[in-house]
């Protein structure tokens, strides 16, 4: 299971008329702990961030879920309840669940969301979507590509390790 932490930096950046801008912007680590999250950020950033940087915070997420598509520009949030009868009481009770899709447009989030989802076998809905700040995702695996894995990838990169 992965543990996600939402990672928070300030730096100087370049808008798009050339002008240096101060920026805050939000990036979604999978890490052990928060020690690992910011030594992971500050890893990433240097490659990224020409100049001074700092990490103004880190939160551990809500999210349980990310699924990655190359093709997609921007990240979405997704809240999905899980739909169960309690045994004893014979109500139905909703557990929330946050899963993270990389989309180009809210449709086609939805359209992912539903899509990872269609295998399982306990009935769901999604009641909001929603686009995210975050900028970039980063799941943990041991040697590291430039690249956003899809679930599916990552797992495969961990149990070959």
């Amino acid at each position: 299971m992965n543990n996600w932490f939402e990672c928070k930096a300030k730096y100087m950046k370049l808008d798009e008329s050339g002008k240096e801008k101060k920026v805050s912007e939000t990036y979604l680590f999978d890490a052990v702990s928060f020690t690992e999250a910011e030594s992971r950020i500050h890893s990433e950033l240097e490659k990224m961030v020409s100049g001074d940087f700092s990490v103004t915070n880190i939160s551990k997420s809500t999210i349980t879920e990310v699924f990655a598509d190359e093709n997609g520009d921007r990240w979405f949030k997704a809240k999905v309840n899980f739909i169960d009868v309690d045994e004893e009481s014979g109500k139905e009770k909703k557990t929330g669940q946050y899963m993270l899709t990389q989309a180009n447009n809210l449709k086609d989030a939805y359209d992912a969301v539903e899509k990872n989802l269609s295998e399982i076998i306990i009935p769901y809905e999604i009641p909001a979507i929603s686009e995210s700040s975050i900028l970039d995702v980063f799941p943990y695996f041991a040697d590291a590509e430039d690249r956003v894995l899809t679930p599916e990838e990552a797992e495969a990169a961990k149990a070959a390790k």
